[in-house]
This record gives structure tokens, C-alpha cells and sequence, in this order.
């Protein structure tokens, strides 16, 4: 997963990098991979912390998420506190698809406001397409 935030920090931009496994029969999104372990901890889930608007764009239909402003963050992460004291106020969520289609998990990528725009969020969609054998290794 080291590669795959590198790869992120060169073509993206970040400050804060998460990925969560998607556990279809919880629906819960487990941490299996953190730029910052202290705040954001390998193995912490998350399921009722974010809008379900949120879950039914990124998991149920696939679509990446953008919060362009410390408002949109605001609006979707109950822990957007936390996120803003690491200087983060712009957020881009990818889903990563597997062989069917299937959401296996989310990239999480944050820096501070502004940093991101529509082509950040394309470079971001390329990077998930190749992370899925990362995310299986790591959600194993």
C-alpha cells in the first residue's frame, strides 16, 4: 500500500491518504491503510459516520466523491474536526472496483482546500482502477 500513496503523492497531491475495504455485510468500511495511523488507525471502521448520501454515491453506485471546500467536507464526515486540524480541506473519495464491478473499498484522498479540481479527480480515478490486487492484499 506504500506504492499505491506514493503514487497518489506524485500524481495527485495529498496530505492524508486512507484506504477503506468495503465489508458488504456490515456495511462498514474498514481502515486497512493510513497515511497517519495515530488519528486514523489500520483496522477502525466506519459506518454510521458518514451521510448515506455519501455511502449510496461511492459504494452503491461506484461514483467517486468530491468536496472540493472545508463546506463539503463539513456536510458529509462527522469527523471533519479532525480533518481540518491536519490541514485538510478538500476531499477526493474513489471507489475501487473489482473484476465485476463490485466496490472492494475506497481511496481517501486529502490536502488542504482548494488543492483539487476535476482533473485531480480523474488522475485519482486512474490510480483506483490499479489498486484493487493492493486492496485485496491488504484487506486479506
Amino acid at each position: 500500500m506504500k506504492d499505491l500513496e506514493e503514487r497518489v503523492r506524485q500524481e495527485v497531491g495529498v496530505r492524508l491518504f486512507t484506504v477503506l475495504a468495503w465489508v458488504p455485510e456490515r456495511r462498514a468500511l474498514r481502515r486497512v491503510h493510513s497515511s497517519h495511523p495515530e488519528e486514523y488507525p489500520v483496522g477502525g471502521e466506519k459506518t454510521v459516520e458518514v451521510a448515506q448520501g455519501w455511502l449510496a454515491r461511492c459504494i452503491e453506485a461506484g461514483q467517486p466523491y468530491f468536496g472540493p471546500d472545508k463546506a463539503a467536507v463539513r456536510e458529509i464526515f462527522a469527523d471533519h474536526e479532525l480533518i481540518e486540524s491536519l490541514g485538510c480541506g478538500s476531499i477526493i473519495n474513489v471507489p475501487v472496483l473489482g473484476e465485476e464491478g463490485e466496490v472492494l473499498g475506497v481511496l481517501n484522498i486529502l490536502d488542504a482546500e482548494g488543492s483539487y479540481d476535476d482533473a485531480s479527480v480523474a488522475a485519482a480515478q486512474e490510480i483506483a482502477r490499479d489498486a484493487a490486487p493492493a486492496l485485496r492484499g491488504g484487506a486479506a
